[in-house]
This record gives structure tokens, C-alpha cells and sequence, in this order.
């Protein structure tokens, strides 16, 4: 996907390059030639593409693009991607003969949706994936706060344009004077598009500092309420709430949690063999007591399994806990073991600890009643009276 991208950017500026060279504007000599690789490479690109389309739709079938009722969009999105780039290099690329150059023009630009490719990769940086995924379901924040940007600008740049209406058409200006207020707030539109600049641009001193030189103090006032409010407070805001929204999505991905724990997990699982391996001094594969108090003895080992979270204030009961009972730990046995006395004790631990006590309470309970059967059953054999009655 990546060298398809890479394909289009070098044939799009082999083009550019050569048009230049033939208007005289770059130096060198054009290479005509290469187009005809750029247009083997991409149809090799195009056909791959889609034997890998229509090896997943042998495989998932219908499954692939709607799966328990839900869309796949990435799927969906990646097969009208590769039905155009295929359509591109077995159709549109036959028209440049065509005399139509507006229709031809119009087919050329599928060849730019071939760059939408890298938007699979999304599946695999999930990071960028979280992104797009916030972009898509904020865009109706997104519209909100530019329209409310939007009404904050038209609204500045006709109260301004009122203010400076009768002072560029002064004759006590010079013409460059005037020309320069002429072309960026003598009309509403150029007035608006020039607050747009303002703005998005963050090169505001630029439409401001000529206003305020030529035409007084006042104008710095009105600029650095706007600048204030607008550019600065309201601009960061937006931001705020955007990543504000981005977190919120990002916490509610369960397939990013997914991965982060995993990921996480994965890595303390490295921190600890790690230490296994620093650990077992004879190289054994097993981890003894003795290896395991003398490492102990380090200062340094103890802060570093105090940042992995383990308490190693009595060293046989930690040997003793992770050990299965043959007086060796192995690496397994060693990082499942930690892993479970990782930190504080958790309610899960503490629920199993609590059920285990309340079964040999229970099984307590029947051997005491069990004892007390059969202690009446013995006293009832030893009494005289009793075994009479029953002689009789």
C-alpha cells in the first residue's frame, strides 16, 4: 500500500517535472519513457489488489463486507477503492486519446483515489485508526463549532468593513494605501476571506499592523478583542473540547483496551524474564532459593521489583508463593506467578480467597456434626438403661 503511494508521488512529479522542462521553466531534459513504467508498475499494483479482493471474498464471503449485522466500512471502502484503481488502468487510461478533455479529465482524477489505499493501514496503526474514528463521529461537532467560527467572522468583517467603507475611498491616502484596504476589506467577501486568514492563517499581523499604522489606535483595539477572544480563547477551546472528545472515544474502543492491555501485559512478561534470566546464575533453566536469595540481597533488584509492583520484604515467602512445591521456579511458573501477586490485592482475589474459606467452612461444619452423630451413638451404647430396653 505504501509503495502505491510512493508509485503516484514519483509519477505524478515525473509529469510535473517534465512539463516544466518543456516550458522552459526546469533545467534538464524530460524522460517520456517512464511513463510507460509507472503504467506497468500501477497495473501490476491494480491486479494484486484485487486477487487479494477476490481471495478474501472466497474465503468470508458476504461476511466480508457485513458481518453480524454491521457494515464493514474499511472492507467496503477498500473494494470501491480497488474496482476503481482496476477500472483505471483497464479503462480510463484508453481515453487519453479522446478529444473530450473535460470528461477526460474528469476520469483522470480517479487515479487519485488510488492513494486512499493507505487508509487500510488504519487497521493495523491503531492509533491513526482511534483518529479517524473521532473524526468521523465528531463531525457534526466539527460543523457546529465552524459554524459558529464562521458567524463570529461574517459578523467582524462587515462591523469592520462599515468602520472602513468611507476611509479607503478618502482621497487623503495615498493610492498604495488604498489599494491595499481596497483588496482586503473593500467588499464583504474580501473583507470575510481576509478575517478567514486571520483567523486560521496565524499570520494575523500581517492584515493588521497596515490598518493600524495608516489608519489610528482605534483599530488595535478592535483587532486585539478579536485576536483575544477569537483566535486564542474560542480556537483553544474548540481544540480542548476536540481532544477532550478524541480521549473520551479513544477510553470507549474496546479493541484499542484490548490492545493496550495486551500490550502492556506483554511487556511486563519481558521486564520479568528478564530478571529471571539475570537471576538463574546457573543457567539451568530453574530458578533455586539459593539463586533467589542472593539476588535478593542486591538493593537494586528490590526498587526494580518494587517498580514491577512486587513486595519483597520477606524473600522465602515470595520464593514460597511462586514456587509449585518442587523448590525450583521455572521462567513460566515465574512470570504467571508474579503476575498474580502484581501490586495490592484485588476484589477478585479477595472474592476467591472469601469463597474458599465459606467451602471449608461448610465441609468443617459437616465434620463436626459428623463427630457429634456419632459421640450420641457411643453414649447411647455405654448407658445401662439403654441397652436393657433394648434387650427387652
Amino acid at each position: 500500500i505504501l509503495a502505491n503511494v510512493v508509485c503516484i508521488y514519483a509519477e505524478l512529479d515525473l509529469v510535473g517535472r517534465n512539463v516544466g522542462v518543456r516550458m522552459g521553466l526546469t533545467p534538464g531534459r524530460d524522460h517520456p519513457g517512464l511513463a510507460g513504467t509507472f503504467w506497468r508498475i500501477s497495473t501490476g499494483m491494480s491486479a494484486f489488489f484485487m486477487l487479494e479482493l477476490l481471495l478474501k471474498f472466497a474465503v468470508f464471503r458476504c461476511e466480508l463486507f457485513v458481518d453480524a449485522g454491521k457494515v464493514q466500512r474499511f472492507d467496503v471502502f477498500d473494494a470501491c477503492i480497488v474496482v476503481l484503481s482496476v477500472l483505471d488502468v483497464s479503462v480510463f487510461s484508453t481515453m487519453e486519446v479522446s478529444s473530450n478533455l473535460s470528461v477526460l479529465r474528469v476520469f483522470k482524477t480517479v487515479r487519485l483515489f488510488r492513494a486512499l489505499r493507505i487508509v487500510r493501514t488504519f487497521e493495523v496503526f491503531h492509533s491513526l485508526r482511534v483518529l479517524v474514528g473521532t473524526v468521523a463521529s465528531g463531525f457534526a461537532a466539527l460543523v457546529e463549532s465552524l459554524l459558529l467560527l464562521m458567524i463570529v467572522m461574517l459578523v467582524s468583517s462587515l462591523l469592520l468593513s462599515q468602520f472602513i467603507a468611507e476611509t479607503w475611498q478618502s482621497e487623503f491616502f495615498d493610492q498604495e494605501t488604498r489599494t491595499w484596504i481596497y483588496r482586503h476589506y473593500g467588499t464583504a467577501s474580501r473583507s470575510a476571506w481576509t478575517f478567514f486568514e486571520i483567523t486560521f492563517s496565524g499570520g494575523w499581523p500581517n492584515y493588521v499592523r497596515p490598518l493600524v499604522e495608516q489608519l489610528g489606535f482605534g483599530y488595535a483595539v478592535f483587532f486585539f478583542l478579536y485576536v483575544s477572544c477569537v483566535v486564542f480563547a474560542m480556537i483553544k477551546i474548540i481544540t480542548a473540547i476536540f481532544l477532550k472528545h478524541t480521549l473520551t472515544i479513544a477510553s470507549m474502543d474496546m479493541e484499542m483496551m484490548i490492545h493496550e492491555k495486551m500490550k502492556e501485559r506483554s511487556l511486563y512478561s519481558q521486564k520479568l524474564l528478564d530478571f529471571f534470566a539475570a537471576a538463574d546464575t546457573s543457567g539451568d533453566g530453574m530458578l533455586t532459593l539459593n539463586e533467589f536469595e542472593e539476588i535478593m540481597k542486591d538493593d537494586w533488584v528490590q526498587n526494580y521489583l518494587a517498580t514491577l509492583e512486587l513486595q519483597t520484604h520477606e524473600t522465602r515467602q515470595l520464593f514460597s508463593m511462586l514456587d509449585d512445591g518442587d523448590q525450583k521456579i521455572s521462567s513460566e511458573e515465574f512470570v504467571k506467578g508474579a503476575m498474580r501477586l502484581k501490586g495490592n490485592a484485588r476484589s477478585q482475589d479477595v472474592v476467591a480467597i472469601m469463597h474458599e474459606c465459606n467451602k471449608l467452612s461448610r465441609k468443617l461444619d459437616s465434620i463436626g456434626v459428623y463427630l457429634q452423630v456419632g459421640r450420641s451413638t457411643s453414649a447411647c451404647e455405654l448407658d445401662p438403661e439403654h441397652v436393657e430396653g433394648a434387650s427387652l
